[in-house]
């Protein structure tokens, strides 16, 4: 696990190299085809040395759940583990590690038309303002999602129209405690300096921009089928550069945007990160392989239970 641009794909892909493992992507970017260049997505010479699961799975008009998350990630590590080797787990999507660890209360089904409806208000009054009605009805929810957050503020406040009862209050209620069939060790590859971080993200956003980044969302506009409010296109970075080419942006001030909205990911990530239970932290030392090995067999010996 490990915020954006802890280089996780990197250390992952030396433990497929030196360990029985297959990588089961984490990440709700990934999953979408065609985007490729703004989710960092690994090409295909580090497939070829690591395949991944769970890349290149959905259309990006597609609404991919947590739900089908975890009953894909279980699929793929079931068939994993039948093949005599290990289920590694990479990426930085917390909601995706949460479901897969205990499972997913029941919670209404998405209405297209309250969705509707809650994307007129928010382009009326702006998502803060969604925000502050979300504080207002659930608190507990409000003060897990960032007001730049629309995908999250829209479904939290969905649920509450649907259900009339706070979303919070709801998977308190009624979360499975699920067991999985797996002993557990906890990996985070993360800079030690957030500075560090914050220079990685810069230098990542420039490298997909010279990439083709631009080209690449103008290619996926002109499918059609895709709007700025699909999951997918309010991914960070794209939801960036379709501003910018809707004329709401310059470029530079899409390229700035871009940037803080990364590291207010991983500041979000690193938040979560620091209150997961049983987690072993990596962080600039000299040899990161090495210390995950050692880390990997200490853990091996005393894995903390799935649940």
């Amino acid at each position: 696990m490990g915020p954006t641009a802890a280089r996780k794909t990197e250390l992952a892909v030396q433990l497929v190299e030196r360990l029985p493992c297959e990588i089961v992507s984490v990440d709700s970017a990934m999953i979408y085809r065609g985007m490729d260049i703004g989710t960092a997505k690994p090409g295909p010479k580090v497939l070829a040395r690591a395949p991944h699961r769970l890349v290149d799975i959905a259309e990006p008009s597609e609404a991919y759940s947590a739900a089908r998350f975890r009953e894909d990630a279980l699929r793929e590590m079931a068939a994993i583990v039948a093949a005599g080797r290990i289920p590694l787990l990479v990426g930085g999507t917390r909601l995706y590690f949460h479901a897969l660890q205990h499972g997913l209360s029941v919670l209404p089904q998405a209405d297209a038309a309250v969705r509707a409806r809650l994307d007129e208000e928010a382009r009326a009054l702006g998502w803060e303002a969604l925000h502050r009605r979300l504080a207002e009805v659930d608190p507990v929810t409000a003060a897990q999602v960032h007001p730049n957050d629309p995908q999250r503020i829209q479904r939290a406040l969905e649920v509450w129209v649907l259900a009339g009862q706070p979303m919070s209050a709801l998977l308190a209620a009624g979360e499975a405690r699920v067991v999985l069939p797996y002993r557990l060790v906890k990996l985070v590859r993360a800079p030690r300096e957030r500075a560090v971080l914050h220079a990685r993200i810069a230098t990542r956003f420039e490298a997909m921009l010279a990439a083709g980044f631009e080209d690449e969302v103008r290619g996926l506009l002109e499918r059609g089928d895709l709007t700025p409010e699909l999951p997918a296109m309010r991914c960070v970075g794209y939801r960036q550069m379709l501003k910018y080419l809707d004329g709401d942006y310059n470029y530079e001030e899409m390229v700035q945007r871009g940037i803080a909205a990364t590291r207010q990911l991983a500041r979000r990530q690193l938040t979560w990160l620091r209150a997961e239970s049983s987690c072993e932290w990596i962080f600039d030392e000299a040899d990161p392989l090495a210390t995950a090995l050692t880390m990997i067999e200490r853990g091996r010996r005393s894995a903390v239970p799935a649940d």
